[in-house]
């Protein structure tokens, strides 16, 4: 698989005007630039994959540096390097109010050629699986340890603004993992301990009906509860499903922190 670089951040185009096409030709690998905003970012994380996510950071406050937070979710399946370029003043802000696991800081005003031998640096240590104990200069596990002892929600859904709302609702109280696919559903529940799914009934590659059914299938997850994620015009549909799969209800779209919070309340009483 070709090596992957993500480039985003307030100040990704005023660093350097011919970045990505710099690293392309000196990493021989594909770049894509994004803007630093939740959905766009959380969109291009999935649909890329990157093995490398490249954030220049300049003047962000508390707010904006949270929106890096969908990164974590991608965290979870697979091993990725978080690069900050930033001053000293941003890179312990940036520190300070991220949840990022594992986060590696460059000066902002390192040299372009220096920043491309970095780079190929991280390239080289993910392309021979040594990645996890190298360039490491924080690491935010107490965050991480205190997630961990809550209970663990999974949202799927293929409007990457509507797991955005539902994880604002619930993540103050729960750790809430996001995919975007029914066929992801497995690897999720392969990796963590899930207590709950809500999980989007109309879904492209496989629906709700049926990412039930392979869930219900298996039988290490079929007493997890599972709650569909509906819109007005399939209510029917939905309780029929219901009446045959037995999910724990469902809930209507467009959906409300109420409704969210009270269904899952409600289920783990």
């Amino acid at each position: 698989m070709k090596f992957r670089i993500l480039i985003t951040g307030k100040n990704r185009q005023i660093a350097y005007s011919d970045l990505s096409r710099l690293i392309e030709k000196e990493l021989t690998c594909t770049v894509t630039e994004c803007p630093a905003l939740k959905t766009q970012l959380l969109d291009a994380v999935y649909d890329q994959r990157p093995n490398v996510v490249l954030i220049f950071v300049k003047d962000e406050d508390r707010k904006d540096i949270k929106i890096y937070d969908v990164i974590k979710e991608y965290e979870k399946f697979r091993n990725i390097t978080v690069i900050v370029v930033a001053d000293e003043m941003n890179r312990k802000m940036f520190a300070r109010n991220s949840r990022l696991r594992k986060i590696l800081f460059l000066p902002s005003d390192i040299p372009l050629p220096k920043l491309c031998d970095r780079l190929s640096e991280v390239k080289t240590e993910i392309e021979t699986e040594d990645a996890k104990t190298q360039f490491v200069e924080f690491d935010n596990s107490e965050a991480v340890e205190e997630e961990n002892s809550r209970k663990h929600i999974l949202v799927v859904d293929d409007d990457a603004q509507q797991l955005l709302q539902i994880k604002e609702h619930l993540r103050d109280f729960y750790d809430v993992t996001l995919i975007n696919s029914g066929t992801k559903v497995m690897q999720a529940l392969e990796k963590f301990r899930i207590d709950l799914i809500f999980l989007d009934y109309l879904m492209p590659e496989m629906n709700g009906p049926d990412t039930l059914k392979m869930i219900r299938g298996d039988g290490r997850f079929a007493d997890i509860p599972v709650v569909f994620l509906t819109g007005v015009n399939e209510k029917k549909t939905v309780i029929d499903t219901i009446k045959e799969f037995k999910p724990q209800g469902y809930i209507l779209k467009p959906t409300t922190k109420i409704d969210i919070i009270r269904k899952t309340i409600e289920i783990f009483g």
